[in-house]
């Protein structure tokens, strides 16, 4: 029976249509659209999928008009009625040590869930603490302890938001088009060497902390539209995940590996 999982982030909707509700299903298709482009999901994608979703999972932080749009094509092409997420106290084999846990972000807890899957699928009886990084429109970047405690977590801006404030903030400079180098001896260079740093910094010193915290080495995940712009940074020894929102949300729908 498939599946279909939704994320809309802050500035596309990405999708994936599963053979079933629950972790390590086969993929059977999926895609993102801009958020200006949702409005045609059913007319060009959705209606030519062969094989039809009878239930689906979703995380939203777009808003409410954005999230009725979507609706408004679930229920009139498939009749499929929407199940979105929102964080709790406790969910996935993950406690929430957020101050306001219904606060944080659907996407982050999905996220955070799925990293702690990939931890107990090493160990069920002794997971490794994991670190979820994700790599968008912001960056995300969240402990969980290896009893399943989620610390904490960091957010910062992603790598357009930061050259975009550079080049709106100061004169002169522009969004670069360089390359990440050690000693940059360019604008366009230092511009792009100093964007990856400060989110690279960002995951080492978190890294740091969270080795220091539990006496164990965490195991890093990575995803995201604009992870590639970190995974060849050489002191990350991560886990490049695909679709890591999407493992989190299967995991939410199928309440398998929840320990």
């Amino acid at each position: 029976m498939a599946f279909l999982v939704i994320d809309i982030g802050n500035t596309r909707l990405k999708w994936g249509l599963y053979e079933q509700g629950r972790p390590g299903a086969a993929l059977l298709a999926h895609g993102a659209v801009p958020l200006e482009d949702i409005d045609h999901l059913w007319d060009t994608t959705w209606r030519h999928l062969r094989e039809l979703p009878r239930g689906m999972l979703g995380c939203v932080v777009a808003g409410e008009a954005i999230k009725r749009r979507v609706e408004e094509q679930l229920m009139q092409g498939w009749g499929l009625r929407p199940q979105w997420v929102a964080a709790t106290a406790h969910a996935g084999g993950v406690h929430n040590g957020y101050e306001h846990p219904q606060r944080l972000g659907a996407d982050r807890w999905a996220a955070i869930i799925g990293a702690r899957q990939r931890a107990l699928q090493i160990s069920l009886q002794d997971p490794p603490p994991v670190m979820a990084v994700m790599v968008g429109t912001a960056v995300t970047v969240d402990s969980v302890d290896e009893h399943g405690r989620f610390l904490g977590g960091l957010i910062l801006p992603g790598f357009g938001l930061m050259y975009r404030a550079l080049e709106s903030g100061t004169a002169g400079l522009k969004v670069p088009t360089g390359e990440v180098r050690d000693f940059p001896t360019n604008t366009s260079d230092a511009l792009m060497s100093g964007g990856t740093d400060a989110i690279a910094g960002a995951i080492e010193r978190t890294l740091r902390r969270l080795r220091v915290r539990t006496g164990r080495e965490p195991l890093l995940i990575m995803s995201g539209g604009a992870v590639s712009r970190l995974s060849h940074v050489e002191e990350l020894p991560a886990h490049v995940v695909e679709n890591l929102i999407f493992e989190g949300l299967l995991t939410l729908a199928g309440g398998t590996l929840t320990e």
